[in-house]
């Protein structure tokens, strides 16, 4: 008994140890595995990290480049139209082609900023009291043409029509007169100081496009747009400052009719001639395509147009060149892609009077 007793403990016994070795195994089997989880993970993301980081100089070196193209151009012609090689995609490929790199795809766009309404221009500064009255007209216009597409797919509220977003704007951008509401729909910063969280008008120029979201009336869908309409935002800047008087400062609010959108020329034309955007798109691609001998570098060249020679803009709204551009870099490598985005200032060293290119906002994603 005691030889089958011993040898039932010695059984039991080396089953505990069975247990505790493949108690142990799985456990180490779990720990490596999840440490070679681990180590693949790290890996991966330091490959990812350092691809980032090489797309982000790529996509530098291609902001780089469109300088070096709008320098370029700034000596070799006087007016910034689609015939300029900085607005001919073929032609800015051929540049970067001269730039190889070892791994990853690099494109550069180039757009003038004064294709794009000034939306600091639309009260009269320094004292930006009062509106400045053509740039006023240019916006009924601008935010009429949403109006008139917008019906049935974005939602205008009485304080989001264009007489009520025009004086919430000219409230925000004025200066000193934080007590005086533009019209029956202005609003200064008692209306914003309501909302929560509170906050109060800027009572000056905006910084940031993005900044209108926070103007009475203008909703998310006005700004952003819809699948069926754009949004206001893509058509708008707040670059373009000049010096003015004295200390002062101004914003001209040019815009350059051979470079804007289709709303923006809507906003330019007339009001008796809206219906003239369709054809002037057209043409104008038609001249950009080498389809039209009219000179895109004639400051009449609209008036060149078959049935326009009477048409008439105002000129404190119209230019041909521009020194103002946006130019977006895209560096891409497999499946990952980093832009930056980059609103440039062509200036002239006074000295040497060489042409060169500033940085005036930077956007990396």
């Amino acid at each position: 008994m005691k030889k089958i007793a011993s040898e039932v403990m010695l059984g039991s016994r080396r089953g505990v140890a069975l247990v505790v070795t493949l108690a142990v195994t799985v456990l180490l089997v779990a720990g490596a595995l999840e440490f070679n989880r681990r180590a693949r993970g790290d890996l991966i993301g330091s490959a990812v990290a350092r691809d980032r980081i090489g797309l982000t100089e790529m996509a530098a070196a291609g902001i780089q480049i469109a300088m070096a193209i709008l320098a370029k151009d700034k000596v070799d012609t006087d007016t910034d139209t689609p015939l300029d090689d900085w607005a001919d995609p073929a032609a800015v490929a051929s540049v970067l082609e001269e730039f190889p790199f070892e791994e990853g795809e690099l494109a550069v766009v180039i757009e003038d900023e004064l294709g794009r309404i000034q939306v600091n221009a639309l009260v009269d500064y320094p004292e930006g009291r009062q509106f400045n009255e053509a740039q006023r007209s240019l916006w009924e216009r601008f935010l009429q043409y949403f109006v008139d597409r917008g019906r049935g797919v974005m939602e205008f509220r009485g304080d989001s029509e264009p007489e009520a977003i025009l004086n919430s704007l000219k409230d925000w951008l004025d200066r000193g007169d934080d007590e005086a509401i533009s019209g029956l729909s202005g609003a200064e910063s008692a209306y914003y100081l309501a909302k929560q969280p509170p906050y109060p008008a800027a009572n000056g120029p905006f910084t940031d496009v993005a900044e209108l979201l926070r103007v009475k009336g203008i909703t998310p869908a006005i700004y952003f747009g819809t699948p069926e309409l754009p949004g206001i935002s893509r058509y708008l800047t707040v670059h373009g400052l000049a010096p003015g008087e004295g200390s002062g400062f101004r914003f001209p609010g040019r815009i350059n009719i051979t470079t804007a959108a289709p709303p923006v020329i809507f906003a330019l034309l007339p009001a008796e001639n809206p219906d003239l955007v369709k054809l002037v798109d057209e043409i104008r691609r038609e001249i950009a395509a080498g389809k039209q001998t009219i000179d895109f570098r004639q400051t009449d060249w609209l008036n060149r147009l078959p049935g326009l020679a009477d048409l008439k803009l105002d000129s404190r709204l119209i230019t041909l060149t521009s020194d103002l551009f946006r130019v977006q870099a895209t560096a891409r490598k497999h499946e990952t892609a980093t832009t930056i985005t980059a609103v440039l200032e062509r200036t002239q060293a006074p000295k040497t009077g060489r042409w060169t290119c500033r940085v005036l906002s930077w956007q990396v994603q």
